[in-house]
């Protein structure tokens, strides 16, 4: 309460004196006019480690491409038990969770199609600083889209300010100050397949000083069996103004969580009984338990009124224990540094903005592998020692060449080793390895203003992703493989008006290498290999309009067009794994802050491929539901949460592999059948 009680002080003080002054200007104390001098009144000042939400969208729509700011206000009114609940409307984001739990298919134009389970192909980050392994997976239960007081997302190549160049881009969860939240917040949830979720936060500004802490927990026991999942998370953070020039914040996260995996099923299975659990996640108890701390550090120094020097670093510890078709058990320790200037000035009577940085991080796995004996470690069975290094160095430089046109140019130079060390030699064969990755991702970009809520831009980019442990050595043996390259080009439309806003993206990107799990020409499976050229295209639009002041619509649409490229094998076919389209759409009527109702529908017309062979394929599916909720005072909201109204038996994701020879496989995920969940919150 007390930044609001200090905001209306000033407003009341500069009420007061403004009064006076207007009085004293009418008649001095002779009875002649007077004017006194300015008084200027001023609250406590913002952070500048962390741009406040209005600014944040400000810098994003600068960007000469495809990029999207989602308020974390926007998602509250709904259950929150996947990244799908935060990210279902983000334009151009394709998510789908597994089986209702975090673990999902997280993907930006056709990045790392394989993975329904601890990503890749994308930089997860918290705050500016990378949530991903040095080698580059991320896992989904490290972030909590409730302790986000909005979420970046930046699509390919436009995330080059946080020295990302893969081919998806970076999403960036960015946390909630003390200067921008309710001082106390109180959320629970509860509804189908024993859904229970709650949260305690707490913010508050003292001083030069300021403070966030979010608590949650969640628990499901899932709805087909062998699914139960269990969070509990901390993410708290505290900045201090050392003066007018320098600002620092410290951030904590703590994540505890626990995932029974119910395994795949075949079709038939699935359209049958989609609850059950397939017999190997049974006999072997297949989970996926891991704990994570993690430290991180800003500071932000501003020598000048338009130049910020930022350090930012980070530290994380991680435990797995991951018992599969054998049980995996890994310790992780990661540490990151990253030194970036933004500045802006005026060269040749022109405005430039240039962003320039340096960023390092190494992680270091001790990689233990058991044979499953019913879930518990049985004898070893292989042990890795590994590290990951990455060194970047990147730089972007945006010039208005009128006030309607800007140019961006900019380039990434990454050095990336990966190197393993083979603990326990079995049948005299060592898999250790060496291996060094580099390259050069440029990119061009092009903005022109129609008007202040309108612009056109377009860009040209090159991305370079080095592979993860998980291509190298997460199977069976080791599989030497090379670097993902791939040429991007966009043209895009982004329209913010107060009736109607609009991002709207075509791009096409032609990949080299693109790593993919094949076969050989007489079908044995090759693990994951570089796949020759392969094309991923669409069409990326996301739209919210405001009919009248009690309707709006909101939709995300995407259309996928991702395949080979005159592939020896497999010719011009479809990639598989993510549906050729996909909708979300959602109608609100709000007559009131006190009630609304949303209807909505999630769509995907035709099936999706399993298999590269194009020989089997997941149906489409057509799901609706309904929210309804609404404020009771001034510090209460509810919702209900209606799900899968028609308790239609659909497919949610599956895996990806290379050949299905026409035949039924246990290769399907189930998704969620009818489910109601209601939720309350409090703020004070």
């Amino acid at each position: 309460m007390q930044h609001r009680v200090l905001r209306l002080t000033s407003l009341a003080i500069a009420f007061a004196f403004a009064s006076d002054a207007a009085a004293q200007a009418e008649r001095g104390p002779d009875g002649a006019a007077t004017t006194l001098d300015t008084v200027h009144v001023r609250g406590p000042d913002r952070p500048r480690t962390v741009d406040s939400l209005e600014a944040a969208r400000a810098r994003l729509d600068r960007r000469a491409g495809a990029t999207a700011l989602i308020d974390g206000e926007s998602y509250r009114d709904r259950r929150i038990g996947t990244l799908a609940d935060a990210l279902g409307y983000a334009a151009g984001v394709f998510v789908q969770p597994r089986f209702g739990a975090e673990e999902a298919r997280l993907s930006i134009r056709g990045s790392g199609l394989q993975r329904t389970f601890h990503g890749r192909g994308l930089e997860l980050l918290q705050d500016g600083s990378p949530l991903n392994l040095a080698d580059g997976g991320f896992d989904f239960q490290s972030v909590d889209p409730l302790a986000a007081r909005y979420i970046e997302v930046y699509r390919g190549a436009n995330a080059l300010e946080y020295g990302a160049a893969t081919l998806g881009g970076a999403i960036d969860f960015v946390s909630p100050t003390g200067y921008d939240t309710a001082p106390l917040t109180l959320r629970a949830e509860t509804g189908a397949f024993g859904h229970r979720r709650g949260q305690l936060a707490l913010a508050g500004v003292s001083g030069r000083a300021d403070g966030y802490l979010s608590l949650g927990g969640a628990h499901q026991d899932g709805f087909r069996d062998h699914a139960a999942q269990e969070n509990h998370r901390l993410f708290g953070n505290a900045g201090y103004r050392f003066g007018e020039r320098l600002d620092g914040r410290i951030y904590l996260t703590h994540v505890d969580t626990r995932s029974a995996l119910p395994g795949s099923l075949t079709l038939a299975e699935a359209r049958r009984e989609p609850t059950l659990a397939a017999p190997a996640a049974l006999s072997q108890n297949q989970r996926r338990d891991y704990r994570l701390d993690r430290l991180a550090a800003r500071l932000s120094w501003t020598p000048a009124a338009d130049g910020e020097l930022r350090l930012s670093a980070y530290y994380a510890d991680k435990s797995l224990d991951h018992p599969i078709f054998q049980v995996l058990r890994q310790d992780s320790r990661d540490i990151g540094l990253d030194l970036r200037w933004r500045g802006e000035h005026r060269w040749l009577g022109r405005r430039n903005v240039i962003v320039a940085g340096l960023a390092w991080a190494r992680g270091d796995i001790d990689d233990r592998r058991y044979f499953n004996l019913a879930g518990r470690a049985g004898a070893p069975s292989n042990r890795f020692d590994q590290r990951a290094i990455n060194r970047k160095a990147y730089v972007e430089h945006q010039t208005w060449l009128t006030p309607a046109w800007t140019v961006a140019l900019g380039a990434q130079a990454l050095h990336a080793q990966r190197r393993s060390r083979d603990r326990l030699i079995l049948g005299g064969r060592d898999e250790s390895f060496d291996a060094d990755y580099s390259g050069l991702s440029p990119k061009l970009g092009l903005r022109y203003l129609i008007d202040d809520g309108a612009q056109l831009y377009a860009n040209l980019s090159r991305s370079l992703e080095p592979p993860s442990f998980g291509e190298l050595s997460g199977g069976p043996g080791v599989t030497p493989v090379a670097r993902q390259r791939a040429t991007s080009a966009e043209l895009g439309l982004r329209v913010n008006r107060a009736a109607v806003s609009l991002d709207l993206a075509a791009y096409r990107a032609r990949l080299d290498g693109e790593l993919l799990s094949l076969n050989d020409g007489q079908g044995n499976p090759l693990g994951t290999v570089n796949a020759g050229h392969t094309l991923h295209q669409g069409i990326e639009l996301g739209l919210g309009w405001r009919i009248d002041e009690a309707w709006t619509v909101s939709a995300n649409y995407l259309y996928n067009d991702f395949r080979f490229d005159g592939d020896r094998l497999y010719g011009d076919n479809e990639l598989a794994g993510v549906a050729r389209q996909l909708l979300r759409a959602e109608v609100r009527w709000s007559p009131s802050s006190r009630v609304y109702l949303a209807p909505n529908l999630e769509w995907t017309p035709q099936g999706t491929w399993i298999d590269h062979a194009n020989s089997y394929r997941a149906p489409g599916y057509r799901l609706f539901g309904l929210r309804l909720g609404g404020r009771i005072a001034t510090q209460w909201s509810w919702f209900a949460d209606a799900r899968n109204l028609g308790d239609r038996r659909w497919i949610a994701s599956s895996n990806v592999i290379a050949d299905a020879r026409g035949q039924d496989g246990r290769n399907f995920l189930p998704g969620d059948g009818r489910a109601v969940y209601v939720g309350v919150e409090w703020r004070d």
